[in-house]
């Protein structure tokens, strides 16, 4: 159940976007963990770089987003520098396309 649940998170997460790159930060592979205990979600994410502006909205927009799903009570999202962000794990073929990633 709590994988269904995971995906279900991860799902509504690809509606946020990197507003300076123009994509989903699941696919980006910002997303390093999702952690559901009952009716609490907790996320493990990074930024493309620590000096990223729009770290603290794109964080505020994942807290909001997970807090829309009508099972969720609580949720915390964490920011992690390990391990660094690297464009080799952006989980979408047609997000490393789109930044000429090959």
């Amino acid at each position: 159940m709590t994988s269904i649940l995971e995906d279900v998170v991860k799902e509504s997460l690809k509606t946020v976007v990197d507003p300076e790159i123009g994509i989903n930060i699941v696919d980006l592979g910002l997303i390093y963990d999702i952690n559901i205990q009952d009716e609490n979600v907790s996320v493990n994410m990074t930024l493309t770089s620590p000096a990223c502006p729009i770290g603290p909205v794109i964080q505020a927009q994942v807290n909001q987003t997970i807090k829309k799903l009508p099972w969720v009570k609580e949720v915390k999202v964490n920011l992690v520098w390990s391990p660094r962000w690297d464009p080799k794990v952006m989980a979408s073929e047609d997000a490393r396309l789109e930044l000429g990633i090959y």
